[in-house]
């Protein structure tokens, strides 16, 4: 399901318009970036909780070359999924 075909399904459960849907949609996506961003947690209880971590530098393998080549820590962004959302989709 891609955003335009979520959003619609939004529109028929919500009785709102898809434009309305889309600015919820997307003031949804804004607020859980700047979170991340802040290195804050988005806790959605029974559906999942948004977090960041943060990776070790590793080696790795370029699949081109074959050479191993280092790869940077980083922080990356997490989703655990919450315990309804798991038993629903079992």
């Amino acid at each position: 399901m891609n955003k335009a075909e979520l959003v619609e399904m939004m529109a028929k459960h919500t009785k709102l318009t898809k434009t309305d849907c889309k600015d919820c949609l997307e003031a949804f996506i804004t607020t859980v970036t700047t979170a991340l961003k802040q290195k804050k947690s988005v806790v959605l209880t029974g559906f999942g909780t948004f977090t960041t971590m943060k990776r070790k530098k590793r080696t790795g393998v370029n699949p081109a070359t074959g050479k191993k080549m280092e790869i940077p820590a980083k922080t990356v962004a997490k989703f655990k999924v919450g315990k309804m959302l798991k038993s629903v989709v079992k």
